[in-house]
């Protein structure tokens, strides 16, 4: 029997600082226009101004509006308007040894036409992945192909007339379809998480799906949103009734996407937040949430969804410290296409499975997701402040290696 690989020291050789690994697939152009962008995304008074104009422009069918949103924050944070748009990113990253997640970011659909194309164009990012073996998953948001207003009145079990259960049987074919699609051709999905109040939901299907597929291998993942205080619990929960099953859990670990909605609801409804009462306290569960699938990774896949650098050193290190093998593929690394570069490029150079979100879509459809991205980097403390200060340290380092000898 041949000896396993080495695992590697972490602790030791992974830094998120080299901005050479981090930018070394993109020219001048490229960190130069990205540096702008974020700069622009230090004033939040232009992305809140430049978000109205913008979905304003685009609604009144303004010539020039939307090729102007293509080459700049569109460019940079999607990958194309469609799948074989993704094709050029896609084998740019994979040169990197970094994998994608094609994720077809078209969002408010409300229609029964719409949420079947969803799921049409679902089921193409599995087979397209099927030919490309640089996709490492495919993603879907349950919003995408149900009713969100359905799934609000199942979760308050409000009774369904008969249309309505019709409905909901149609919506339940399409989740099923693409996990069946995934486990045909040895793929994995992911389920994203949403809001609460039809979380669980989403959580009952994904479940039902897990029991169905996740037998000898880990087919579908389902979502645990950090900041959310019952999300720790129901991970665990998770585990012992995938245990009870005997089907394997497939987890993704985000920290979430809905706070100040989610407050609000609160606030307004007189139940109690459900959300952490600070960042602390979420970075706390979501580190101990990595540790307990570590625990338990015979019985668990992992994808950890993260742009915080100490918890992907955290979980670089523990694999390390366990024995486990960076390139061991139940446990991934992921970030958000267009965004922490210094921490996807220095993780794949050092051996360990990273895969990018790479969102797509039409350009009006997907300027919900954009509008998002720009306003959580819209603070120099936060993400955004980041990004900028390692574009300006890339765009110096290449300055100054021009004018070493």
């Amino acid at each position: 029997m041949p000896l396993p690989s080495p695992p590697l020291e972490p602790h030791a050789a992974l830094s998120f600082e080299d901005t050479q690994i981090a930018f070394a697939s993109k020219d001048r152009a490229y960190v130069r226009k990205a540096y702008l962008l974020f700069a622009s995304f230090n004033l939040p008074w232009l992305v809140r101004v430049g978000s109205l104009m913008t979905l304003w422009l685009l609604r009144a069918h303004i010539p020039l509006i939307k090729w102007a949103v293509k080459k700049t924050v569109f460019d940079h944070f999607c990958a194309g308007e469609s799948i074989s748009e993704c094709a050029s990113a896609v084998e740019e990253l994979n040169r990197s040894g970094v994998k994608s997640i094609l994720d077809y970011s078209v969002e408010g659909e409300k229609s029964e036409a719409g949420f079947e194309a969803t799921a049409k164009e679902t089921l193409a990012t599995i087979d397209w992945g099927l030919r490309h073996s640089a996709i490492a998953f495919s993603v879907f948001k349950t919003t995408g192909v149900a009713r969100f207003g359905l799934m609000e009145k199942l979760q308050s079990a409000a009774p369904l007339t008969d249309l309505e259960k019709a409905e909901w049987e149609r919506a339940k074919d399409r989740v099923g379809r693409i996990c069946q699609r995934a486990a045909d051709v040895n793929g994995r999905v992911l389920i994203d998480g949403e809001e609460t109040w039809i979380q669980e939901v989403i959580d009952a299907l994904a479940e039902e799906m897990m029991a169905r597929h996740n037998r000898g291998r880990v087919v579908v993942y389902t979502t645990y949103q950090m900041y959310r205080t019952a999300s720790l619990g129901n991970l665990k929960v998770g585990l012992s009734t995938a245990q009870s099953g005997g089907y394997q859990l497939g987890a993704k670990l985000v920290r979430g996407a809905y706070m100040e909605t989610e407050r609000k609801r609160a606030r307004e409804l007189g139940y109690p937040d459900p959300i952490q009462p600070d960042k602390a306290a979420t970075d706390a569960d979501y580190d101990a949430a990595i540790l307990f699938c570590l625990d338990h990774l015979d019985q668990v896949a992992l994808c950890a969804g993260t742009h915080n650098e100490e918890s992907c050193q955290l979980l670089a290190q523990e694999l390390e410290r366990r024995g486990i093998h960076p390139a061991n593929q139940r446990v991934f690394f992921s970030q958000l296409y267009g965004m922490s570069d210094n921490i996807s490029f220095n993780l794949a150079k050092a051996g360990f499975c990273v895969a990018k979100y790479l969102p797509y879509g039409p350009v009006r459809s997907v300027m919900p997701y954009l509008i998002r991205r720009a306003q959580e980097n819209s603070a120099i403390a936060g993400q955004g402040g980041r990004e900028f200060r390692l574009l300006q340290r890339e765009l110096l380092r290449r300055k100054r290696s021009k004018s070493l000898p």
